[in-house]
Order: C-alpha cells, then sequence, then structure tokens
C-alpha cells in the first residue's frame, strides 16, 4: 500500500474493530429497544462531532450552505443508518445483522462513485468485493440455519440490514463527496453527523426511557456513543480523507468478522464450520484491497487534489461543480 494511503487504512481498520463491537455491547442492555440503542449511539455521537467541528463548521458554513441538498441526504441517510442497523441485529442476531448492513455497503458505495463521480469498478475492487460479499452469504446461511430466529425474522433482518447498507454507502459517499469538493474533513463529518444526530433526538426522546433504568443499561449508552461511535466516526473522516468512499466500505467489511467473533464468545451465537469459513473470507477481501495501490491511491484522483483539514491531500472524489 502507499504510505499517502496507509494512515487512512489504519484508522479504517480500527474504526471496523470498534464498530464490531457494538451488537455485542447492545447485548447487555435489557429491555431498551433497537430504536432507543440506534438513536442514542449515534444521535448523541452525532452531536459531538458537530461539537468538536464548531471552529471549522462556522469557517466554511457558506460553503456547506451551498451543499445544502448534498448534506440532508448524508443527514438522511445518518438518521435512517442506527434505526435499521440495531433492529436488523435485533431481529437476526448480531453477526447477520451486521454482516448483511456492511457486507451490502461496498457494492452500494461502488454503484455510487459510478454513477455520480464517473469512477471506473476495476477487477480487483470487484474480487475484493466478491470474496467479501461470498464470506458474509456463509456468515447470513451459517446464522439462519441456527434455531435463534425463525424465518420471517432473519427475512426482516436481511431487509433492514440492507436498508442500513444503504445508508451506510450514502453518507460515506456524501461525507467523501463534500471532502473532495475542499470542505475541511471535521466540518464534512462534523455537518452530516450533527443534523442526522439532530434528527434522532425525537426518537430518543420517544423509547430512550430504559437507558436510564439501570446502570448498566446506560454504560452500555454511553460506551456505545462515545466510543464506537464518536471516536469511530472521528477515524472514519481520517479515513475518507485519504482513500474513497467504496475502499473504505470495503475495508470496514472487517467489522462483521469481529462482530461475529464476539457474539460467539460473548454472547453465546452459534456460527459453525461454514459461519468460520465465511470470516476467513473476509479476511481474505481485506488483503485482497489492502495489497492493491492502484486502486487506493490512483482511482477516483480530482485532477487538482482537493485538501482535507491539515492540508492533506484527499482522493475522496472528484471537485463537485
Amino acid at each position: 500500500m502507499s504510505r499517502a494511503a496507509a494512515p487512512g487504512i489504519l484508522a479504517l481498520l480500527v474504526t471496523s474493530i470498534l464498530w464490531g463491537t457494538t451488537g455485542t455491547a447492545a447485548s447487555f442492555a435489557q429491555g431498551v429497544s433497537p430504536l432507543a440503542i440506534g438513536a442514542a449511539s449515534l444521535g448523541i455521537g452525532g452531536l459531538l462531532q458537530g461539537m468538536i467541528a464548531l471552529p471549522q463548521l462556522r469557517r466554511q458554513r457558506s460553503e456547506l450552505r451551498r451543499r445544502g441538498g448534498l448534506l440532508a441526504a448524508g443527514a438522511l441517510a445518518v438518521f435512517v443508518y442506527p434505526l435499521a442497523f440495531y433492529s436488523s441485529m435485533h431481529l437476526g442476531g448480531v453477526a447477520l445483522g451486521t454482516v448483511i448492513s456492511l457486507g451490502s455497503a461496498p457494492v452500494l458505495s461502488g454503484v455510487l462513485e459510478r454513477i455520480f463521480d464517473g469512477h471506473p469498478l476495476r477487477a480487483r475492487w470487484w474480487l475484493a468485493v466478491a470474496v467479501g460479499v461470498a464470506g458474509s452469504v456463509l456468515l447470513c446461511l451459517a446464522r439462519s440455519a441456527g434455531d435463534q430466529a425463525g424465518q420471517q425474522q432473519v427475512v426482516a433482518s436481511v431487509l433492514l440490514g440492507l436498508l442500513a447498507g444503504a445508508s451506510y454507502a450514502l453518507y460515506s459517499w456524501v461525507v467523501g463527496r463534500l471532502m473532495g469538493s475542499g470542505i475541511e474533513r471535521r466540518a464534512a463529518v462534523g455537518s452530516v453527523f450533527s443534523a442526522g444526530g439532530l434528527l434522532l433526538m425525537p426518537v430518543l426522546l420517544l423509547t430512550g426511557a430504559p437507558l436510564l433504568a439501570s446502570a448498566v443499561n446506560t454504560w452500555v449508552g454511553l460506551y456505545l456513543s462515545l466510543v464506537p461511535m464518536f471516536l469511530g466516526y472521528v477515524l472514519f473522516g481520517v479515513g475518507l480523507s485519504r482513500v474513497n468512499a467504496s475502499t473504505a466500505t470495503t475495508i470496514t467489511l472487517l467489522e462483521p468478522a469481529v462482530a461475529a467473533v464476539l457474539a460467539v464468545l460473548i454472547v453465546g451465537e452459534h456460527l459453525g464450520v461454514v459461519g468460520w469459513l465465511g470470516v476467513v473470507l473476509i479476511g481474505l477481501a481485506l488483503g485482497v484491497l489492502v495489497y492493491s495501490p492502484r486502486r487506493i491511491t490512483a482511482q477516483g484522483r480530482p485532477r487538482g487534489p482537493a485538501r482535507s483539514s491539515g492540508g492533506q491531500q484527499c482522493p475522496t472524489s472528484r471537485t463537485m461543480q
């Protein structure tokens, strides 16, 4: 991998590990709906993203206002993602919900970049996605073959996971597009996630009372908000400042593998040989992607390099007209 891309890839790998803990952590909250978990985690985490980005948001408010439609699309995606993601895990289990949500995102990100940015989808990227999605399918089959969820619940979990994956792909693309147009990294991430966090606040007010019913529930809510959601998305922004959205979402295929391992070791879910084979394939997909420097450093680079905060080059997308 290139030296320029390496810090971004490392940030995304750490992000994936943090995100992989969310389902297991949420399983410790008793009597809390998935809507409350989702609204608290990304709602509070999103508002914190806006708080740390206030200087950049003030400085670039005019540029952000001119991109109001793009910002609104990203905020709506941030609103939908946690509600669909945690509901998918609630119905189908930690491993299945995470696998479908994250496994579908790279394909959808690539489609967005192909349609709106004109980025070619090269053979090595398709290979990484194919292997990663195959691993995700095996994990899905392993989960649906168990006796922990009925067939209807598995179907509903898959559909909600696909919705979460589409939302994840969309807000990743929006953040990358904003940075590619000259918006500083903190301003891009802070604007999208704080706006989405505001949209989630009514859901939290309506459903969040059980989070205060016990110390364990409160600690779960705080952990999800501060560690995987706040810190995780800070690192995610760092990653998006150095690689494009489709590459970033493919790297985060590590999350389902982490989630599956934790689900087995801590939650008590069963994967079997097929499920573990899926975990191995996801690891191979990451290997294909990480050792593909031309895909990461050359594809989609704008003619005039956009700048992220700190003056770093941002190869995420073409400059908006």
